[in-house]
């Protein structure tokens, strides 16, 4: 299932809001049921992280352990991962493996 990007920065802050959250050293999940009948996903990466080539490899490792994942996902909801500064130091896989404990802790999965 492809998955649409949040970009509305309203819908990022309902989300923290009102969603779930999962925390690990690695990665921060949260989940939010939508109205919608499609999987959406943001992903953030603050400037604590480092310079602007590790917020970028960050987010290329969130995004390839989430398209491994993506296919079992269930549609209908909302999920924010935010990146932590041990998140660019790993491979896909050992952030993908985190994933999917927050994923199936949250009942995304």
């Amino acid at each position: 299932m492809k998955a649409i990007t949040l970009k509305n920065n309203r819908d990022f802050q309902r989300i923290y809001k009102k969603g779930k959250s999962v925390v690990s050293p690695e990665l921060v999940t949260y989940v939010m049921k939508n109205k919608y009948n499609n999987l959406r996903i943001g992903i953030t990466t603050s400037k604590k992280i480092g310079k602007a080539v590790q917020r970028n490899r960050c987010r290329r490792i969130i995004r390839a352990a989430f398209s491994n994942l993506s296919l079992n996902l269930d549609a209908g909801f909302d999920i924010i991962f935010v990146a932590r500064t041990k998140t660019g130091t790993l491979k896909s896989t050992d952030v993908e493996r985190c994933m999917r404990k927050h994923l199936k802790a949250t009942g995304v999965m």
